[in-house]
């Protein structure tokens, strides 16, 4: 008997009161306060109730505000007209289940038919089927994540017990006016006929809204539908982002001026940004061929190349997307190859280099530049190359283009970081090629570039150093 009491102890915590715990203390997966400069989101749960929702819906018109309503399926069904009002009224329907039953006494399958009937009948009212999900007390359970992933969980900021009827509108209302603030939403119940609530509650929660409303406006305050309030909250945390992100890329950018210093990079040509930095130094990698029977083994001098990371940061972040970045990228290194074949040609540290070298996510097209290209043998480096090329491109680009460029899992080859060289005889022929023919050249490189790259636009998703 104690072990049958320890298994369903041990089942309903994790089937029903951790999910619950996560989701209201830090939100996973639900969305329960917005981040707004004037606007909060009304919500009214247990609905439509015959009597006080049309009251509800006269106060709310009168003060042009907006709300949410979380009806029962059970209620909603025997009112249809009430829905479609709030339809027409421009008010924002969501579910609620069919019955007021916790999904933790519930089976998975049970909360699916309870929310599916429900939007059944509100699709029957409105012709529109709800996205919008709040379960009875915000209790979910742990296949709540994964089952009702096509619906928003909408839990709340806060919430002042108007169920009760002994609370009295003057208490309801001192409560209300504390959380007269932006960015709340508020739960309340335009309908006391659930289990644990008193019939003529709304009546109470009626008188303290509408001083609440008249509070609310003559501070300048909005009431949104929860869509606006998320859409708004969502146009907030990403301007927060961008001061976060450009605060990540300033202190990348004094890290790369630090790794210069440490490894005596020496930059390519006389712009103040340019597109290639080097060192000369020694291989340590597996030994590679090349086409030409010549290669590079462990310890023979090559001239490592870097990408500089501030014109890569302004190429990503004004390019449409990660196939607009790919290509700038690597006309870029085509226009800057002639003046690093010169310098070395002169660096008296380079003359006994077997290859130039770099690590790279843009390979496809490299090969026309005169580049062979090499798979990372397996083990940390590749695996930290990886990630950080990643990292990069998620940093660097705008939020528009990454989300355009990402890719499965099935398609990553582009994701992966390969290894670049180039021979030190196609380096030299660079150095020798006369102007003219050298811009006829990059032109004729430029369109076979472009043109490989094209070909693989699906796969042109991130960037490399």
């Amino acid at each position: 008997m104690e072990n049958l009491f320890l298994w369903g102890f041990y089942v309903m915590t994790f089937y029903a009161f951790l999910p619950g715990l996560i989701s209201r203390t830090f939100g996973f997966r639900v969305f329960k306060r917005g981040r707004t400069e004037r606007e909060i989101a009304l919500t009214f749960d247990d609905g439509p109730d015959p009597q006080y929702t049309p009251q509800l819906l006269d106060l709310l018109a009168r003060f042009d505000a907006k709300a949410t309503f979380f009806v029962v399926g059970s209620h909603a069904e025997q009112h249809p007209e009430l829905l479609r009002r709030m339809e027409a009224e421009g008010h924002i329907i969501g579910i609620h289940n069919y019955v007021h039953k916790s999904n933790w006494v519930m089976r998975p399958r049970t909360v699916k038919r309870q929310i599916e009937r429900t939007n059944d009948i509100i699709e029957q009212a409105t012709g529109k089927r709800a996205i919008y999900y709040r379960p009875p007390w915000g209790i979910v359970n742990v296949f709540d994540y994964s089952n009702l992933g096509y619906l928003h969980i909408i839990l709340w900021s806060a919430l002042f017990g108007d169920w009760r009827k002994r609370l009295g509108a003057e208490r309801l209302k001192k409560r209300m006016m504390k959380k007269l603030r932006p960015g709340e939403v508020l739960l309340l119940h335009d309908c006391g006929r659930t289990l644990g609530a008193d019939q003529d509650a709304p009546r109470n929660m009626l008188i303290a809204l509408e001083s609440y409303l008249e509070e609310a406006k003559a501070r300048g305050f909005q009431f949104v539908g929860i869509d606006r309030m998320i859409k708004l909250t969502d146009v907030q945390r990403s301007r927060h982002r961008s001061i976060v992100k450009r605060f990540v890329i300033s202190l990348w950018l004094m890290w790369e001026q630090a790794f210069h210093a440490v490894f005596r990079l020496k930059k390519v040509g006389e712009s103040e940004i340019p597109a290639f930095h080097y060192r000369v130094t020694k291989y340590t990698g597996e030994p590679v061929t090349f086409a030409n029977g010549n290669g590079v083994n462990k310890g023979d001098d090559i001239a490592e190349i870097h990408f500089d990371n501030k014109l890569l940061s302004s190429i990503a972040a004004t390019s449409k997307s990660p196939l607009a970045t790919g290509l700038r990228i690597i006309r870029e290194v085509e226009n800057a190859l002639p003046a690093l074949a010169n310098q070395l040609a002169e660096d008296a540290a380079a003359h006994s280099i077997k290859a130039v070298y770099g690590v790279t996510m843009i390979h496809r097209g490299a090969d026309r530049l005169g580049f062979e290209v090499f798979q990372l043998p397996e083990g940390w480096f590749k695996r930290s190359t990886q990630v950080y090329l990643r990292l990069l491109m998620k940093v660097l680009a705008n939020t528009k283009q990454y989300k355009a460029g990402r890719i499965k899992a099935a398609k990553t080859e582009m994701v992966t970081p390969r290894m670049l060289f180039m021979p030190v005889e196609r380096v030299q022929a660079y150095a020798t090629v006369s102007m003219g023919k050298l811009h006829e050249e990059a032109g004729r490189l430029s369109e076979a570039v472009e043109r490989s790259i094209v070909s693989a636009a699906d796969d042109a998703a991130s960037l490399g150093t």
